[in-house]
């Protein structure tokens, strides 16, 4: 194939250009705030599971916790009722002025267990809370985190977004001007080459590969028509002849 040099120039603008935008592409890819969100994203979900797991204690304690004071209450009202018949006086029989009596002293037993219970159950439901409160700030510590990296990240990808957007406006521009054959054969190398299809023949050495050319590669490239696209040997990239390859 054959090209005026100044496309074949051209084609090392458009390298460039399209090099800037590959760039530009793995900067969005590598930003370091993605890393820090996926992070932060792995805390906030093991957190949030932890708080509902809190928030799931909490209320199982808050219902011992009433059932135990409700218990309370009706020990206490049992005994109300008993001490009340005793000093009535109504109840004249020994016998059953006695039984009474042990009620009462059971029943006051028995207020007194269960009102350790609530307590039992009312410093089991401060430690979870306690604990539970410390998850929530923690949870949502860490929400404010993500979400400052988010805004950050999307400034990022805005500016990134902005130059890749101002370099393919260039890029169409340089490419309009380019063979339509030159730019196809350009994309089949740059595909199959890492994104590189072009490269300056710089002091005999093709800039593609960084390799020195040999005196015989050398050789055919000085005896090639200036409108011929020569290619180098090691990396089979366009070479493209300037002042400085040193022919």
């Amino acid at each position: 194939m054959n090209a005026a040099p100044a496309d074949q120039l051209r084609l090392l603008d458009l390298q460039a250009l399209d090099s800037r935008i590959d760039l530009l592409a793995h900067r969005k890819r590598t930003l370091p705030e993605n890393e820090e969100i996926d992070r932060l994203g792995s805390r906030l979900a093991r957190l949030r599971d932890l708080v509902v797991a809190g928030e799931t204690e909490e209320s199982d304690a808050a219902r011992d916790q009433t059932k135990a004071e409700q218990d309370v209450d009706q020990v206490r009202k049992r005994a109300e009722r008993d001490q009340q018949r005793l000093d009535s006086g109504h109840v004249t029989s020994p016998k059953d002025l006695e039984n009474l009596q042990r009620e009462v002293a059971s029943l006051a037993k028995r207020q007194g267990d269960l009102e350790e219970v609530v307590l039992e159950v009312m410093e089991r439901r401060e430690d979870i809370q306690g604990r539970l409160t410390k998850l929530v700030a923690e949870r949502d510590e860490a929400q404010s985190a993500r979400d400052a990296a988010e805004s950050r990240r999307a400034a990022a990808e805005a500016e990134i977004d902005t130059e890749v957007a101002a370099t393919t406006k260039q890029r169409a521009v340089i490419a309009a001007a380019v063979p339509a054959d030159l730019i196809k054969l350009y994309e089949k190398i740059r595909e199959q080459s890492h994104g590189v299809a072009v490269a300056p023949l710089f002091q005999r050495r093709c800039e593609g590969c960084r390799l020195e050319l040999g005196i015989t590669d050398l050789g055919a490239i000085r005896a090639a028509a200036p409108d011929a696209i020569v290619r180098c040997e090691n990396c089979r990239r366009i070479l493209v002849r300037t002042a400085e390859s040193g022919l």
